[in-house]
């Protein structure tokens, strides 16, 4: 820590470094944590109702078992496999037994793991109030590509993202006061679920899930409730922009679910690293 103080530098190649390590492990968070709420699901299920004969789950995954393995022929991944982005340049994108592609979101996760740790440290500089964000960033990258994939958001991101930026609030750590905090925490969930019901209401459909709800708490947690409208805004104006293209590239009908949690984290973290530039820039050039 002493020479972190001396050479600020460190902090921020350490930072990068250690996001492009975890990048590696959000792929397999993203991969694996869906499962493992449909087999907790199923398990519950055939617990609760034995008369439906349900079978529980023989072999349970967790995150750290089974080892990785290529998702074409189940190939165990080696040692040399999994050194982040480099691998993946290495093998060519593909795996070095079956010659399958190799998705590149995963070198593309690792990558903006990286580089949005960078970002980070560079804006907060070497403190705990940094270190806490880039956490934030890792659970707003998983977050994002699950509901993108699956359209859930888990409790298990969301709700521990919620709690810690209460106690960094109440442990003097976020610039945000505690006050601010709960407030937020409570207007981000009350505003999205007061505009499900209204929506649901009106045409009879569901236009969000709750995990959206929760994450919007989180955010509120974090940020304090006077930087709400920033997020819901932004995410808006992102939302609307990447699914109309959506529609576009998949030639998808207008009642298609799209996720709204990636917009909602996109728009988040950037009001976490560039919110108070925003609102300086907004009033400047409204009232300047």
């Amino acid at each position: 820590m002493e020479a972190i103080y001396y050479y600020p530098w460190m902090f921020t190649i350490l930072a990068t470094i250690f996001g492009l390590i975890i990048g590696s492990f959000l792929n397999v968070v993203i991969a694996r944590l869906p499962k493992m709420m449909e087999q907790e699901w199923r398990d519950e299920c055939a617990e609760s109702f034995p008369e439906y004969k349900i079978t529980p789950t023989a072999n349970p995954i967790s995150l750290s078992s089974p080892r990785s393995n290529c998702p074409k022929c189940g190939t165990k991944l080696r040692i040399i496999d999994n050194i982040p982005i480099i691998s993946w340049l290495m093998l060519k994108g593909k795996c070095h037994h079956c010659q399958q592609s190799i998705s590149a979101r995963y070198p593309i996760v690792e990558l903006l793991s990286a580089v949005m740790s960078y970002v980070v440290a560079v804006r907060f500089g070497a403190s705990w109030y940094a270190i806490a964000v880039i956490v934030l960033t890792f659970a707003l990258i998983a977050a994002t590509f699950i509901d993108f994939d699956t359209l859930l958001l888990p409790d298990q991101i969301t709700l521990p993202l919620m709690w810690l930026g209460i106690m960094l609030a109440l442990w003097h750590i976020s610039p945000v006061s505690l006050y601010d905090s709960v407030l937020g925490a409570i207007s981000g969930y009350l505003f999205l679920w007061f505009l499900y019901w209204a929506f649901k209401l009106i045409t009879g459909k569901e236009g969000m899930g709750y995990g959206d709800f929760k994450l919007l708490a989180a955010l509120g947690a974090w940020l304090g409730w006077q930087y709400l409208p920033i997020v819901i805004l932004l995410s808006s104006v992102v939302g609307l922009i990447f699914g109309l293209i959506q529609l576009r590239l998949q030639s998808k009908g207008h009642d298609h679910a799209f996720p709204f949690g990636p917009y909602l984290s996109i728009a988040g973290w950037i009001s976490i690293v560039w919110g108070e530039q925003i609102i300086h820039w907004y009033f400047g050039a409204v009232f300047g």
